[in-house]
């Protein structure tokens, strides 16, 4: 058996929020469950202003599901016409912005925040997501800290991205690679 000192200066057990912060995302995990988690889909608004409560910085005709779950509202940030979709994970410590006509599909997991494994303290990094109009992370895509998603890319079904993706790009896999160029739909005159 390993022995080890057991002192409050071990990184390992410091809390990484403050007391204040866990009250705060306890107050809203409660609200979210007992005004929003058992509403039918269609009551978009009705969350929309609970998030807003929270504050949330949402554009107009956003579609947010009710089993979605969202870790501090307060660092949400979305345009108009954005979906996130039926449990989607937006662990979003570090903030998140997510630009109009984007979409986050059904178990999309937004991962906004790591560790440092090469440093004893195993340091905690919060890391923005950057998300611009008209992408779509689809079915179970999972996207990580710091990731900057171009405008019109997309994040094929169960793809992990690791790395920045270039827009109007469609990237697939685990890690995510570029495997085709997506139509740039905005310069075609209709």
């Amino acid at each position: 058996m390993l022995s080890h000192n057991s002192n409050s200066a071990d990184s390992y057990v410091r809390p990484v929020f403050s007391t204040s912060n866990k009250l705060r995302r306890l107050l809203w995990q409660i609200c979210w469950l007992l005004l929003c988690r058992w509403t039918p889909a269609p009551l978009h608004k009705w969350r929309i202003f609970i998030l807003k409560l929270f504050g949330a910085k949402l554009g107009a005709s956003n579609f947010i599901y009710p089993n979605c779950k969202i870790w501090a509202p307060w660092l949400l940030e979305t345009e108009d016409v954005v979906t996130i979709g039926p449990k989607v994970e937006v662990y979003n410590p570090g903030g998140i912005y997510i630009g109009h006509h984007s979409i986050l599909s059904q178990n999309t997991f937004v991962c906004g925040a790591t560790h440092d494994y090469n440093t004893k303290e195993f340091t905690y990094l919060m890391k923005r997501i950057e998300i611009e109009p008209y992408v779509w992370l689809c079915a179970y895509s999972i996207l990580l800290p710091g990731v900057h998603c171009g405008e019109g890319s997309v994040l094929g079904a169960g793809a992990v991205a690791v790395k920045d993706l270039t827009p109007w790009t469609v990237y697939g896999g685990n890690p995510a690679k570029a495997l085709k160029k997506r139509v740039k739909f905005l310069n075609n005159k209709s």
